[in-house]
């Protein structure tokens, strides 16, 4: 598969993170405060909670629920409760859009 268009970057806001869907895919893609854009799944590995809905802080996103923290490069969850990772995706921008292919995930290093 190729990647797919996600959302356009000017719609992304600075810090917060967006869902997305690609394909029966949810993602979370974040601008963050460098200006990288990151997509990593959408799903807390600690419980059935939507990433979207939490907090970006620098490289991380946290789950609002129960607080653990994810890296937005590797997917690595920083804390407990969690203690499995959330899948990365590649992300290429292309003009104004975004684009991910929801079947190549990077490895977490």
């Amino acid at each position: 598969m190729t990647a797919q268009r996600a959302c356009a970057l000017s719609e992304l806001v600075q810090d917060e993170a967006r869902r997305v869907e690609i394909d029966g895919v949810a993602m979370a893609v974040v601008l963050d405060g460098n200006g990288d854009v990151h997509a990593i799944g959408d799903t807390c590995t600690h419980g059935d909670i939507s990433l979207a809905e939490g907090f970006v802080d620098g490289d991380t996103l946290e789950c609002w629920a129960h607080g653990s923290a994810f890296s937005l490069r590797t997917g690595k969850p920083l804390n407990l409760p969690a203690y499995e990772p959330v899948p990365v995706f590649a992300v290429t921008i292309d003009g104004d859009d975004v684009l991910i292919d929801p079947t190549v995930k990077l490895e977490a290093n």
